[in-house]
């Protein structure tokens, strides 16, 4: 089956579009901003919160390495100038079915070819793909997350690689949406992160009591507070400046 057949398989065979998918995503209107300053200026955010969150918080071992060693690859997707940042003065809709199918199948395909990046550059340990503009509703990512996991089975890639998972409003089940522990998991945008599952296991045999990893990120969030990592957070925005 082809890469273009898998996709429509998988969006066809999944009730993933409903009349309830008008979802509203906040943007900012920026003059004189190119393309390029708004990537840029993402892209820092998100380094920003590996750097302060993910492992000055040490919430994952593994990652201060790749971070040192500069292997990981950052990619934006969709970004729009006029959709940069979190101000209410403007918004963007997904105002139809096909709107929201047209952005599951950009990721489906960005996905597809980051992972082809990985198997012929290995150097690259790790993809964080960026969606700064769509699925900012938690659960039509939830969604894309499932679907993802079955691009990857379809390309007979499960074993290989696997989606690690990151969202401004992450909220784990049989919590509620301002519990602090959902920071574990919070980041300035949805984020979904490819992992080489061969060297997760390597890192997980190196590192003793990866058992406690969660249960030490709550105790950790939990001491700081709400209000700490709320801050946290926001002190990552890195915006562009209009010239």
């Amino acid at each position: 089956m082809s890469f273009n057949k898998v996709i429509t398989y998988i969006i066809i065979n999944h009730t993933i579009i409903t009349n309830e998918r008008c979802k509203i995503v906040s943007k900012q209107t920026l003059t004189n901003v190119t393309q390029t300053q708004v990537d840029k200026c993402i892209i820092e955010s998100v380094k920003c919160w590996v750097e302060q969150v993910v492992v000055k918080l040490n919430l994952c071992p593994f990652a201060k390495k790749e971070m040192i060693n500069n292997s990981i690859r950052y990619i934006v997707h969709n970004s729009e100038i006029n959709s940069y940042g979190k101000n209410d003065q403007a918004k963007l809709k997904l105002d139809s079915n096909e709107d929201f199918k047209k952005a599951i199948e950009q990721v489906l395909v960005l996905l597809e070819q980051e992972l082809d990046f990985l198997d012929k550059n290995k150097t690259t340990e790790t993809t964080l793909i960026i969606l700064p503009v769509h699925f900012q509703d938690f659960y039509d990512y939830h969604e894309l997350l499932g679907l993802c996991d079955q691009l990857i089975e379809s390309l007979h890639l499960d074993g290989v690689y696997q989606i690690a998972s990151f969202h401004p409003n992450y909220q784990f089940e049989d919590t509620n949406p301002q519990d602090v522990e959902n920071y574990t998991n919070r980041s300035p945008y949805p984020i979904l992160h490819i992992l080489r599952e061969d060297s997760l296991e390597q890192a997980i045999e190196r590192y003793p009591d990866t058992a406690d990893i969660p249960e030490r990120n709550i105790e950790c969030m939990n001491e700081l507070g709400l209000q700490h990592m709320q801050s946290l957070l926001a002190s990552c925005f890195i915006h562009p400046k209009s010239n």
